[in-house]
């Protein structure tokens, strides 16, 4: 008995109910437990008016309930610290019954438990009741501190609804399609007279600093409502004039000339002095020359060999005339041949009759393109310099024809008024020439200013349209205003429209590149930074390039797959107009900014420009010198403002339908055209084309298919899959990127779809070949260019193929 309790006593956890029911522990034996029981019990009969005596099985019976009870508030947390209060310190009310025969509590055998058997049994019924529990206080303080929290968020909410509607705008309008009405509003809103007052507001702007310019050019883009504005700057290698103007002295009568023709030694060379010292060539070699003056006439191959075969022309100086080729072709010649320096003039005969500027020198740069200390990358920080003080061996001096008369000796009766008659020096007169150029370079900032206006469907292709402004100089005058007005002026109309919801399909880029006066430096700089961008996203680009240098009638330039939109613009801006402009497009080289993304970029491009009319047949490439002009004269050529508003429509209606179409209005068939028209006219003795031709017939068929097959269904809407049109475009994009040579003549366009002129039907690097072959003798040009035209050609038709390939298998994968 004493190991029967003693057992007992180990199971139960002191001060504390820890009941442990065994197989081997009696309960007879645990006399103080039978009391507890007991009294347990019999508390609980007393309460409900039983019998004060139990029998064996209804003592049975409650000793099982009460351990089952203890058992179960053992469970309970914070049970731990329950102790007795009452039952071991109060007697049984029955003690005189110890002997009661108690028969053994047997443990629970069920599976279910001993608790869930009891539950279980119809006849178990719970005489304890316990108190309600302690956690009931702590359920009404949780639920009042749920209340009380979703009072407050459900307040706070309240508050940021309101102000959050208060702060946000409303959301914008669904986007406007896009369609020629759309077109309509947008231009409409372009008029003569708003351009003719940001012309005059950008005259106002100083033009010492060119950085400055910029910066109030961004301003006034911003203030019209253009959200992604950029100054982008760079230090590049500029050319500068020195403090005093460069001298041309002719040694036969020791007089000495400034470039217009004034004498030195008067005083009248202040009234535009700044005329004056920007008379010159920009990365010219520096120096003094004195040597024999050669008349060379335009600098042709003819002429060269004309002139060589009566005179050694090493380190003399040559005149010349500018025009008819590019200058820095002509002036590579005349290095190539051993001059030592050059006088530049433009023939008045070779001028239009409106024109007056005789008496006027000009400045020219021999700088083919961007910044010349970092040739083919970009001026960034850290970029190794090459300070490369010249680009010619040459000492070039740009003089007004007033001098060239002066030196030629041309007499005054010799001059008729009915024709004009070139100026030539007279084969029997020797003239000895002393010429003094003292140009200084150095290192300056440019800037170009960049806006964005993002696309909504093809966020990611952009069509570029670029002016310029003035660049530390005025010999380029006021003209750059014109350009910048235009832009500006377009800018401000698109906002318009933008304000009330419309956004273009493809992104719109204005640009306003600085230093385009010493090369195309911003716009070369900026395409050098971003090359492998710009090779995959821009689609087209829009030159604003000195669009009014006269009056008389209108321009358009393009490249052949630009050449049928350009022409479609032009009749859409008669049907305001009595009188259509009717103007051909040709694919001729053009100055301005547009020439990096042309030859380096292969991006079709296009522009529009008033000119006077020059029936000279050697009037090409005069555009290359830069003669002072002043606001008056912009003025007169224009009063009323109108050219400058038809331009700016005609420009906005390109860059409009460019940056919407949903297929780029692109026409590959018109390359393909070109390209066998170029070659027809190169049938000859010294140049076998029948592969030429026929790989160009190839390229046409394959252009024709691809026409029909591929962009007409694209343009109608019914057909006009998403993915289809992507693909399109992408093979559209790079349609001219394929005529790019690897190496030009200077001066010349490394894309051949471009011609030199108006007279000129050939490609320009055959035309090339065919006149060094002229002066050296040798087969071996002619062969290169001709490869390179073929590999050109080929280039093009394999990639139109393969762009139908592609589409081919993409229906039969789709089928």
């Amino acid at each position: 008995m004493a190991t029967i309790c003693r057992n007992l006593a180990l199971c139960r956890a002191p001060g504390r109910y820890s009941w442990m029911a065994s197989a081997n522990v009696v309960l007879p034996c645990q006399e103080q437990d039978k009391k507890m029981a007991y009294h347990k019990v019999n508390a609980d009969q007393r309460a409900q008016g039983h019998s004060p005596y139990l029998d064996n099985d209804d003592l049975q019976a409650t000793a099982l309930e009460l351990e089952w009870d203890m058992e179960k508030e053992l469970e309970e947390p914070g049970f731990d610290h329950f102790r007795l209060d009452g039952a071991v310190q109060h007697h049984l009310g029955n003690s005189q019954s110890p002997d009661l025969d108690l028969e053994p509590i047997q443990p629970s055998t069920s599976p279910k438990g001993r608790f869930q058997r009891l539950q279980e049994d119809p006849d178990y019924i719970s005489h304890y009741t316990r108190q309600a529990p302690k956690n009931n206080r702590c359920n009404f303080f949780q639920i009042l501190k749920v209340f009380c929290t979703a009072l407050i968020v459900f307040i706070f909410g309240i508050v940021i609804g309101y102000y959050s509607g208060k702060k946000c705008p409303s959301p914008p309008a669904s986007p406007e399609p896009n369609n020629p009405h759309t077109y309509h509003e947008i231009l409409k809103e372009i008029k003569a007279e708003n351009i003719q007052q940001i012309y005059r507001d950008l005259l106002q702007f100083s033009r010492e600093d060119d950085v400055d310019t910029a910066m109030k050019i961004l301003v006034q883009w911003t203030s019209y409502g253009l959200e992604d504005v950029q100054l982008v700057n760079y230090s590049v290698l500029l050319d500068l004039p020195g403090s005093s103007s460069n001298t041309i002295t002719l040694k036969n009568s020791g007089e000495c000339f400034y470039p217009d023709g004034q004498q030195c030694n008067r005083g009248t060379k202040t009234l535009h002095s700044q005329d004056l010292l920007y008379s010159y060539a920009a990365y010219s070699a520096k120096g003094t020359l004195e040597a024999e003056l050669v008349d060379v006439q335009y600098g042709t191959i003819e002429d060269l060999i004309r002139i060589q075969a009566i005179t050694n022309v090493t380190k003399k100086i040559a005149l010349l005339k500018l025009g008819q080729s590019p200058l820095l072709y002509k002036l590579s010649l005349l290095e190539d041949a051993g001059f030592g320096g050059v006088l530049l003039y433009v023939d008045p005969c070779d001028l239009p009759k409106t024109t007056d500027l005789a008496d006027k020198a000009f400045m020219v740069s021999l700088n083919s393109g961007g910044d010349p200390s970092t040739p083919g990358y970009a001026s960034i920080d850290g970029s190794y310099r090459q300070h490369r003080l010249n680009l010619t061996t040459l000492l070039v001096q740009p003089i007004s024809a007033v001098l060239a008369k002066k030196i030629i000796s041309v007499p005054e009766n010799s001059i008729q008024k009915d024709r004009c008659v070139p100026l030539q020096l007279p084969s029997t007169e020797k003239k000895i020439i002393s010429l003094n150029i003292q140009s200084v370079t150095t290192y300056r900032t440019i800037s170009n200013v960049i806006g964005y206006l993002k696309g909504t469907v093809f966020p990611d292709r952009y069509v570029l349209i670029g002016s310029h402004h003035s660049s530390l100089n005025t010999s380029s005058g006021q003209e750059w205003a014109s350009s910048t007005a235009i832009i500006t002026a377009f800018i401000q109309a698109l906002m318009l429209k933008v304000k009330r919801g419309w956004r273009p399909d493809r992104t719109i880029v204005f640009c306003s590149w600085g230093g385009t006066s010493f090369g195309n430096i911003g716009s070369y700089e900026w395409a050098e930074d971003l090359k492998r961008v710009l090779q995959r996203n821009v689609v087209a680009y829009v030159s604003l390039h000195n669009p009014v240098r006269g009056n008389s009638t209108l321009h358009p330039i393009a490249s052949p797959s630009l050449q049928q939109l350009t022409a479609e613009s032009q009749s859409f801006n008669c049907v305001e107009k009595t009188k259509c402009p009717g103007s051909n497009v040709s694919s001729v080289q053009i100055q301005g900014d547009s020439d990096y993304f042309i030859n380096h970029l292969g991006v079709p491009a296009t522009q529009f420009s008033y000119e006077d009319i020059n029936k000279s047949e050697n009037s090409s490439f005069l555009s290359e010198a830069l003669f002072p002009v002043h606001a008056t004269k912009t003025e007169e050529l224009d009063p009323s403002f109108k050219l400058h508003e038809t331009i700016a429509k005609l420009t906005g209606q390109v860059t409009l339908q460019i940056a919407n179409e949903p297929v780029l209005p692109f026409n590959a068939l018109d390359i393909a055209l070109e390209v066998q028209n170029s070659l027809k006219v190169l049938i000859g003795d010294k140049v076998d084309a029948s592969q030429l031709l026929a790989v160009a017939s190839q390229l046409r068929d394959t252009a024709e298919l691809f026409q029909s097959d591929e962009m007409r269904p694209a343009n109608d809407p019914k057909e006009r899959a998403p993915i289809r049109v992507r693909m399109l475009n992408d093979v559209l994009q790079s349609l001219e990127k394929s005529f790019l040579v690897q190496q030009a003549p200077p001066g010349l366009y490394r894309n051949i779809l471009y011609r030199l002129d108006e007279r000129t039907n050939q490609f320009s690097v055959l035309l090339e070949a065919l006149e060094h072959y002229k002066l050296h003798q040798s087969n071996e040009t002619i062969q290169a260019a001709l490869s390179e035209v073929l590999n050109s050609i080929s280039s093009a038709q394999v990639y139109f193929k393969a762009g139908l390939d592609v589409f081919e298998t993409t229906l039969a994968g789709k089928k």
